[in-house]
C-alpha cells in the first residue's frame, strides 16, 4: 500500500477510535469524498501530510503544494492563535467537534469552515503521529 493510502487509513481508524463514529469505509472513498478530510504531522511547524480532492480544490492547491504547506498557512494570522489553541485541547483530549473558524486558501480566498471535527492520529502502535479535520460545510467570504 502507498503512503497516502496508509495514511488514509490511520485518519479513518484514528477517527473511529476517537469518536466511536465511521467517517468512511475506505481509503480510497476517502480520498473522493464530498467532504474535507486534511491532516499534518508532528514537526515542530507541522505540514501538511494528507488531503482528499475536495480539500485540494477548496484550498486551491495540487498534493505536492498542500502536502510542503505547513498547516497554519490555511489559517489567516489573526485566526492562528485560536486555531494553535483548538489543536492543543483536540490533543489532549483526542478530538473536538463543533468548531468554526476562517481559513485561506492558495490563491487569497477566505472562507468559513464549520462543524469541524479535529481528531489526533494514531499509528499503527496507536502512538500519536498528527492531527486531522474533517468538514462538510464550508462558505465562501464575499466581500
Amino acid at each position: 500500500m502507498n503512503w497516502k493510502l496508509e495514511q488514509a487509513q490511520r485518519l479513518i481508524n484514528s477517527f473511529q477510535h476517537w469518536t466511536g463514529r465511521t467517517l468512511i469505509e475506505s481509503p480510497e472513498a476517502l480520498f473522493e469524498a464530498p467532504f474535507v478530510v486534511v491532516s499534518h504531522g508532528t514537526e515542530a511547524d507541522p505540514i501538511f501530510n494528507y488531503a482528499n480532492r475536495q480539500a485540494l480544490t477548496l484550498w486551491e492547491m495540487d498534493w505536492e503544494t498542500f502536502t510542503r504547506t505547513p498547516s497554519r498557512q490555511s489559517a489567516e494570522p489573526v485566526s492562528q492563535e485560536e486555531r494553535s489553541r483548538l489543536l492543543a485541547q483536540a490533543k489532549s483530549k483526542g478530538y473536538i467537534s463543533d468548531y468554526r473558524g476562517i481559513r485561506i486558501s492558495n490563491t487569497g480566498k477566505r472562507f468559513w469552515i464549520e462543524d469541524v471535527i479535529l481528531w489526533t492520529v494514531l499509528d499503527e502502535l496507536h502512538r500519536p503521529c498528527g492531527q486531522a479535520a474533517t468538514f462538510a460545510t464550508w462558505t465562501l467570504i464575499t466581500e
